[in-house]
C-alpha cells in the first residue's frame, strides 16, 4: 500500500509539473506501481496475505472472548 501511495503522489507531482519530479523520467515516476505489483504478487503467492487475514480474525475472536469473560467477572485467559 505504501508503494501505491508513493506512486500516486509522484504521478500527481509529475502531472502538475512540480519540481524536482517534473524533470524525472516517466519510468522513475511509474516505478512504485511496478513495485506494488511485485509486492502483491509475492504476498499472494507465498500466502502472506491469507496468513495476515487469519491472524486478524483470530485477534478479533480472542478480543470478543476476553470481553465476554470480563463481563462475567472472570479474568481473561492467559495465552
Amino acid at each position: 500500500m505504501l508503494f501505491l501511495g508513493v506512486g500516486i503522489l509522484l504521478l500527481a507531482l509529475k502531472y502538475l509539473e512540480i519540481d524536482p519530479v517534473a524533470a524525472w523520467p516517466w519510468w522513475g515516476v511509474l516505478l512504485p506501481f511496478g513495485l506494488a505489483f511485485v509486492w502483491w504478487t509475492w504476498a499472494d503467492w507465498t500466502g502472506y496475505t491469507k496468513k495476515k487475514a487469519v491472524q486478524r480474525e483470530n485477534d478479533k475472536r480472542q478480543a470478543r472472548i476476553d470481553k465476554s469473560r470480563a463481563a462475567m467477572g472472570m479474568p481473561p485467559k492467559r495465552r
